[in-house]
């Protein structure tokens, strides 16, 4: 099976930016008309992003269907059209909601889910497919790839569809999301056609069986040391990472008396922190595929070696913001922000790219299914972490006088959850004997057991 070049990366992360571009229509600006122009409770769209991680609980068995369907392509432009779908209902459920607010419920709550299930469908074989086809030493580089571009469809998006939402009306509204939908299917169906080539014969028929069971197939990844260790590393990273989302403005705001404005000018100095983390594990990756016989740079683009790091340098940074908390202003805050964007970037490509080269260390067939499981884990992990920043914040302020020194224990817990996460990551690739097979495996199956030593 031939490689992917730089060619075919760049069109599948055309695939990630249509993906991004109808995920911030349904998160973001849908998010800002039931706030704003409905003046409905905020929690509604926050309970239904909530809703759309959950359902995400589903990508396992939508891995499982890509990998004993021996084809890709057909989950990712299946899952676009149901992504596509859950957009247009879930702003129809927007615009219904203004005259009938339990049907648009209804309405939107189907959305929502449609537009899990989509993400699923569509992200989980998109990962899939590269972590199957791109070479171990560009992965690095082509997460950083595909997930900037996924950024990008994130802020053309909510650029584009924010000026022609101007002046607001609810066939504006439609127009603007069926738009948005259809451009983003076909440019994703143009993007994929003819990249995967031919694919692999289904499971089954390879192995000369029966299809094999997902509950059996599950069974035997989640047996795997290094697939569960990864599955509890993502969940516990995952939501240390989401967690400081939803106080980093109203801590900025509280504690040291930014604006608006100005809060918000602090989360563009958080994201462009975090695509200089991304851009120095990519450019670490090309360095050492430029000069691989320089042992220092392999070992400076050593995965493992990103994401420890980048997990111990978030809990440092959070550290910072905790100890500003409690010293308060003057405090070099956009700096701390920065740093801690600039590490948040670092773990997160590390330990994508991670994913993508243990997906298939246990042997082929099974890419799908484990980046599902851990797809998952990091969907439960984000339903969660607004919900845990957030009250865990509150819950403080409740109890502290301080403001301050509130957010300086939520930023505190925080780091310690980096820390067990950077814990989790070293075990993975410390682990010191591979598992063999004590039976035969059932039809379809490869051998189960990852390699349990990694040198990412």
């Amino acid at each position: 099976m031939t490689p992917f070049g730089w060619g075919s990366v760049v069109r599948l992360g055309l695939v990630q930016a249509a993906l991004g571009a109808i995920v911030v229509l349904t998160t973001s600006t849908l998010n800002r008309v039931m706030v704003v122009e409905l003046a409905l409770p905020a929690l509604l769209p926050g309970v239904l992003v909530a809703l759309h991680y959950a359902v995400q609980i589903a990508r396992p068995r939508m891995g499982f269907g890509s990998d004993v369907g021996g084809r890709r392509t057909p989950w990712i432009v299946g899952g676009m059209a149901v992504l596509g779908a859950g957009a247009v209902t879930a702003s129809l459920a927007t615009v219904v909601l203004a005259q009938d607010r339990a049907l648009g419920i209804v309405l939107a709550v189907v959305g929502f889910v449609m537009v899990g299930l989509g993400v699923s469908a569509a992200g989980t074989s998109l990962l899939a497919l590269l972590a199957k086809r791109v070479p171990d030493a560009h992965r690095g580089p082509a997460a950083t790839l595909v997930w900037m571009m996924m950024i990008v469809g994130f802020a053309l998006t909510a650029g584009v569809a924010g000026k022609l939402l101007e002046p607001y009306s609810p066939e504006r509204l439609l127009a603007v999301s069926a738009g948005v939908a259809v451009l983003a299917w076909v440019l994703a169906v143009l993007a994929v056609r003819g990249v995967e080539g031919r694919g692999n014969p289904p499971a089954a028929v390879a192995s000369g069986g029966e299809r094999p069971a997902f509950r059996t197939a599950l069974a035997a990844v989640w047996d795997e040391p290094v697939a569960r260790r990864f599955t509890v590393f993502v969940f516990v990273s995952m939501l240390a990472f989401s967690a400081q989302d939803l106080i980093l403005e109203p801590f900025a705001g509280t504690v040291f008396g930014y604006s608006p404005g100005a809060s918000t000018q602090l989360s563009g100095v958080q994201h462009g922190g975090v695509l200089l983390g991304m851009l120095m594990v990519a450019g670490s990756g090309l360095l050492a595929a430029r000069f691989p016989g320089r042992p220092a740079l392999v070992r400076l683009a050593s995965l493992r070696g990103w994401t420890v790091g980048g997990c111990l340098a978030s809990a440092v940074a959070l550290g910072l913001l905790a100890a500003g908390g409690v010293h308060g202003a003057p405090w070099p805050l956009a700096a701390t922000v920065f740093a801690l964007g600039a590490a948040n970037g670092a773990f997160s490509i590390g330990a994508i790219a991670s994913m993508m080269r243990l997906a298939g260390a246990g042997g082929s067939g099974r890419e799908g299914l484990r980046l599902g499981l851990w797809g998952a884990g990091q969907a439960v992990a984000f339903a969660l972490g607004g919900l845990v920043g957030t009250g865990a914040s509150d819950l403080a302020r409740f109890l502290i006088v301080d403001a301050g020194a509130a957010y300086a224990i939520v930023f505190a817990l925080e780091a310690l959850a980096f820390v067990a996460a950077a814990a989790l990551a070293w075990r993975i690739g410390l682990t010191s004997a591979p598992r063999r097979p004590t039976a035969p495996q059932s039809a379809g199956l490869p051998p189960r057991g990852l390699p349990t030593r990694q040198h990412p």
